[in-house]
């Protein structure tokens, strides 16, 4: 019988071993969230702002059927340049190893197979959420149920403005999702730095994150996720009129073309890469960066201290 395993990198196998910081890294970004040639370019530069804060990035994709955490250089250009590459979701990878496929992980998928080989921080650019029109369409991004039921910490901007905000919310709460907001008391709205909402909480250094993680790992009740929502600074945001116009044209074309689940988010980040003339690839490519940082400082702040 054919087996299946997990393969961490050599460098990921190396700081896990020694309890050096290593921050997870979707995917999913790199194959379908952004246009070629700047996937690759931004995907790289992702995984050096994780190095330059002191911690070791992992970007986790499947290759050939092999789920891998901490691509290579090789591996990451061909997620970022061949065609076909799937969009895995966590139910979706037994399939596509058995299949032999490539693939980019989600959220979800990422999450999921971080928390397996022991990596805790996970940074990424917007989670999926609830979607527009769910009471009739019951679409719900998978990210959500499974950091419900995994101890993982993702740093981003809120979840992507084309979901229902204040659902989403709803729904983290009721699945026992902690949330707080760094430096923050308002939940962030991807492209917008206020998503219009209210947040419980607030941490305001990767110290105090830290303390958060213990406090849960040592407390022992809550085997759950935990989000860091990291806005954007104003003045780096996508102008408000901008974005709000460009969504409203998304979504009447949604639903004049037809598109339907896995297909909805990258339709509409494509649109608002049209509509803007590339405004909106800047901040996103902005945000992954800024997460990119802070969660790299919150994996160095939570790593275990060598004995004095």
């Amino acid at each position: 019988m054919t087996t299946f395993h997990i393969r961490p990198g050599t460098e990921v196998v190396e700081a896990l071993r020694d309890g050096r910081p290593v921050v997870a890294l979707e995917s999913t970004i790199v194959s379908h969230g952004l246009p070629r040639p700047d996937n690759l370019r931004v995907a790289r530069q992702i995984e050096q702002t994780v190095r330059d804060a002191g911690a070791v990035p992992a970007t986790i994709g499947m290759v050939g059927g092999e789920l891998v955490v901490g691509l290579d250089d090789t591996e990451l250009t061909r997620l970022a340049t061949v065609d076909g590459v799937a969009k895995l979701s966590v139910r979706d990878l037994a399939v596509a190893a058995a299949t032999g496929a490539d693939g980019a992980t989600t959220v979800a998928a990422t999450s999921a197979v971080a928390a397996a080989v022991g990596i805790g921080v996970f940074a990424t650019g917007g989670l999926g959420g609830v979607h527009r029109e769910a009471a009739q369409t019951f679409d719900e991004s998978a990210d959500l149920v499974t950091l419900a039921r995994t101890p993982i910490t993702v740093v981003c901007a809120g979840v992507k403005s084309i979901l229902d905000v204040g659902a989403t919310l709803e729904r983290l709460e009721t699945l026992g999702v902690g949330v707080v907001g760094y430096r923050t008391r308002r939940f962030p709205g991807f492209y917008l730095t206020d998503s219009g909402f209210d947040l419980d909480w607030s941490v305001d250094s990767p110290e105090q994150v830290a303390a958060v993680l213990a406090a849960r790992e040592q407390h022992g009740v809550h085997g759950g996720g935990l989000i860091v929502a990291n806005p954007l600074p104003v003045d780096e945001q996508l102008d408000p009129a901008l974005h709000d116009r460009t969504l409203a044209e998304g979504l009447a074309r949604l639903g004049r073309d037809g598109v339907t689940g896995k297909a909805v988010t990258p339709f509409l980040l494509a649109h608002f890469h049209s509509a803007t003339e590339g405004a909106s690839l800047a901040v996103n490519v902005r945000i992954i960066l800024r997460n990119a940082d802070l969660a790299a400082r919150i994996a160095v702040a939570a790593a275990p201290r060598p004995a004095a």
